[in-house]
């Protein structure tokens, strides 16, 4: 009898569009093909092939990050755009505060006893 496997976890799977990859990879893919491929045949006879191929791999390499990368299910700028808010625009300690009413009530009514004029009063009284 056939049967098919179910992933338990269904949001993880994406739609593929061409060649088992989805549109966001094949666009960096082709993206990358766009930049690298004209660096390499542009420079390699100017710097030769061993150094223009580093470079086409180099300029490559970026675009091949975006496509793979994902972390928590976040694609590869989303993740580096919340390291830059956390880090850099965002202050970094957020302090808890409240407003504690009973102090201020506290702060307003002072005990009998206690006030500056009793306390002139009973400093005299000592001495």
């Amino acid at each position: 009898m056939a049967y098919v496997n179910v992933p338990n976890e269904l949001s993880r799977i994406k739609t593929k569009v061409a060649f088992n990859l989805t549109k966001r990879q094949l666009l960096c893919f082709g993206s990358a093909a766009v930049i690298g491929i004209p660096t390499y045949l542009l420079t390699r006879s100017f710097i030769g092939n061993t150094a223009a191929m580093l470079l086409m791999v180099a300029l490559m390499l970026p675009f091949f990050f975006f496509a793979m990368y994902e972390r928590d299910g976040l694609p590869a700028e989303k993740v580096a755009r919340n390291m830059i808010r956390t880090m850099f625009i965002r202050p970094g300690h957020r302090p808890y505060k409240t407003e504690n009413m009973y102090s201020i009530l506290m702060k307003e009514e002072q005990p009998i006893g206690t006030s500056k004029k009793d306390e002139a009063t009973t400093k005299k009284r000592k001495t």
